[in-house]
């Protein structure tokens, strides 16, 4: 990968929400880009990186664009890119968010947007980046229907260990988990693939991605099958870890299925947020119990989910592993803290089903 660009993430009123999750991912973790900064009134000054996991990063955070441009300035460090950190519901942009993007085009920054408003079709954002010799990316832009791929049961013949990551809920930590995951396992000598599904797997340096609610829906299993299969043909990789996005009972994000028909992973590892209620952004909705949902996945993929991983959300960090504990007892399977030392104890799991496939061949 060429040189990191230097970044400056927008997430303003979003940050250490939900909503900022893309902003979450950046600041702890990327291959593609240098941040610098992060855009958050509400924790002017702050350490991004501190407000999130309470571990300084050393990306302070400014109230607008202007002062963290300048910022970057004044430690001899040119802004490259201006990314745009919030998921709102619906993918759409605010007239505030608008105007920051804006202003950022001004000021010759290159803009990143995964969101469903494609600032490459909107005509004041298009025609401003083209007088100031700004560049757009739109993530999830979909490719032309002539480049999507369909079925074909390929997937068979990837010899890989296959783990997908899924969770109880959108917004609830699969694509990070996954992540620590992966690092845990090469830390242990294991060649291990990222499969991302969603625009901030790719912002952080994915090299096997798609965007999986950009694709038409007769190509969303392809486009999953084909991604595995080429990591796999390319990287011949021991262990493939597929990103999940949303999960199979949240009323607006239905997701997973696809992952488990098309994707064929032999181990699930289901993330879940104990302290969360209903699903993300609908109340009146609650959450599925997780004995149900996992009842349910090991029911359609006829594949053992081997551990339940836990987001932090609303959970004070003393009570972790007292949260862990109980929901072992409940479940009867290993329940980590993927924050903690304990995803070590999830990477042996997931070395052990390794080593009885090998020895099964």
């Amino acid at each position: 990968m060429n040189r990191k660009k230097n970044a400056i993430v927008y997430c303003e009123g979003a940050f250490n929400t939900p909503i900022g999750k893309t902003a979450h991912g950046l600041v702890r973790f990327t291959r593609r880009y240098r941040v610098l900064s992060v855009i958050d009134s509400r924790f002017e000054g702050e350490d991004a990186g501190f407000i999130l996991d309470r571990q300084e990063k050393g990306i302070k955070i400014h109230k607008n664009v202007e002062e963290a441009y300048n910022d970057a300035l004044n430690r001899k460090i040119k802004p490259d890119c201006f990314i745009i950190g919030i998921a709102p519901d619906g993918g759409r942009l605010s007239e505030k968010d608008r105007t920051e993007v804006k202003k950022a085009v001004k000021m010759g920054l290159d803009v990143v947007s995964g969101l469903h408003d494609y600032l490459s079709e909107d005509s004041e954002i298009a025609g401003l980046a083209q007088l100031c010799g700004s560049y757009l990316t739109d993530i999830r832009k979909p490719r032309p229907v002539k480049d999507l791929h369909f079925f074909t049961g390929n997937i068979e013949k990837v010899k890989a260990l296959k783990i997908a990551i899924l969770g109880t809920d959108s917004a609830v930590g699969k694509r990070t988990t996954a992540w620590i995951l992966a690092d845990s396992l090469i830390e242990r000598g294991y060649k291990v693939e990222m499969i991302g599904t969603g625009q901030t797997a790719w912002l952080q340096g994915a090299e096997y991605s798609i965007v999986l609610d950009s694709i038409i829906n007769d190509f969303v299993s392809g486009e999953i099958e084909n991604a595995v299969c080429r990591a796999y043909t390319e990287k011949n990789p021991d262990i493939i870890i597929i990103e999940g996005q949303g999960s199979l009972m949240n009323p607006a994000y239905p997701g997973g299925f696809e992952i488990l028909a098309a994707g064929r992973p032999d181990i699930i590892v289901l993330q879940h947020a104990p302290g969360r209620k209903a699903y993300d952004g609908f109340p009146g909705y609650p959450l599925h119990p997780l004995e149900r949902q996992l009842e349910a996945l090991e029911i359609i993929s006829g594949k053992p989910v081997i551990a339940v991983t836990i987001n932090h959300e609303d959970i004070p960090l003393d009570q972790m592993p007292l949260v862990c504990s109980a929901l072992e007892k409940k479940t009867g399977i290993p329940v980590i803290d993927p924050f903690s030392a304990d995803i070590h104890r999830l990477a042996f799991l997931v070395i052990d089903f390794l080593k009885q496939r090998l020895s099964n061949d």
